[in-house]
């Protein structure tokens, strides 16, 4: 039997034919990057490749020195022999699937997808394979989205009742995408937006690729005496409980992410309010996906890869786990770690 067009070795996801890397987790002569994530983007790489959307997020992640190829969204490259190319994955900017295609066989890795709108991403496309490679964080049936609409209006009431109270409203999620979706997604009428260090940075990168977010101002540059009360600060949840976080003065805290539709990694967080907004699939987003690939093998990563792996078995497709380092240490994927590059 030939092997397969991908495998894991020790250092990542492996393409023999092409001799390239996807997502790999140690530094390898070529990696090929669904985005920029640090469980998907490994710092001192020779060569990356990814999208044209993502390079700017991936060069601040990896530094000025790294070198980066980018690839338009559709557009195929041929890697020894292999065709590769990038589709949305709608997960953050630039977030992309990578089709691999090698004598007729399409494989496809989601990295991370969602299928719901994003203003500040291109939506995820479904794209046709053989192997689909997908996520499944949220592959439980009890995972399953509110719209958009609905939560950001919960946010906004959440903000206006503590701008009344002449509070501070504390909004933590990850710096990396999450925060500037919530900061697009916001009505920034209620009052100042404020952000992280760790956040502004990111927001520059996305207005240069031309998302359009509102005003925002790195809250450190403010000068001591400032009043905060009114003010929406976004963070990232590393910051909840720290000596930054009490310089607000007053206010109420709030947890934007996926666990938060359960009620145990809420009270982990120890926070006032947790807003159920994820920029991962959730069950019927996993379902519907795999469903629209057409693929007939499907290989899991990351999160409750057994369920669903045993669901789409039943459905008569041929599933399993992929078994990669990065398990249970992702950026939505763990509702126990608090640091920056882990929380969702």
């Amino acid at each position: 039997m030939a092997d397969p067009l991908l495998q894991v070795t020790d250092l990542g996801l492996y393409c023999a034919a092409g001799d390239f890397f996807v997502d790999p987790w140690r530094r390898v002569p070529r990696a090929v990057v669904t985005h920029a994530h640090s469980d998907h983007a490994c710092w001192g790489c020779d060569r990356y490749l990814t999208s044209t959307a993502g390079a700017g997020v991936l060069q601040l992640r990896m530094g000025a020195d790294a070198t980066i190829d980018t690839l338009a969204k559709g557009k195929s490259l041929n890697l020894n022999g292999v065709s590769v190319s990038f589709h949305p994955a709608g997960h953050i900017l630039g977030s992309s699937q990578v089709r691999v295609e090698h004598r007729g066989e399409v494989w496809v890795v989601s990295g991370d997808y969602k299928v719901e709108p994003d203003p500040t991403c291109d939506p995820f496309e479904p794209v046709p394979c053989h192997t689909f490679i997908s996520e499944s964080t949220f592959g439980l049936p009890i995972y399953r989205w509110d719209a958009e609409t609905v939560v950001f209006g919960q946010i906004n009431d959440w903000w206006r009742a503590n701008r009344d109270q002449g509070k501070a409203s504390m909004l933590y999620g990850y710096s990396l995408g999450k925060a500037q979706r919530l900061i697009a997604g916001i009505d920034p009428t209620i009052g100042p937006i404020y952000t992280h260090g760790a956040v502004e940075p990111m927001n520059r990168v996305y207005r240069e690729a031309g998302v359009n977010l509102p005003p925002t101002t790195y809250a450190s540059s403010l000068p001591k005496s400032t009043d905060f009360a009114g003010a929406m600060v976004v963070a990232p949840p590393s910051a909840n409980g720290s000596p930054w976080a009490r310089k607000f003065g007053p206010s109420s805290d709030g947890f934007a992410s996926g666990w938060m539709r359960i009620r145990g990694p809420r009270r982990r967080r120890s926070v006032d309010r947790g807003f159920v907004l994820s920029d991962h699939a959730d069950w019927p987003g996993l379902i519907s996906t795999v469903k629209a690939t057409g693929a007939t093998r499907v290989l899991l990563t990351h999160g409750y890869t057994a369920v669903l792996a045993r669901w789409l078995r039943e459905q008569g497709l041929d599933a399993s786990t992929l078994a990669t380092k990065y398990e249970g240490e992702r950026d939505d994927a763990s509702e126990g770690l608090t640091t920056d590059e882990t929380a969702p």
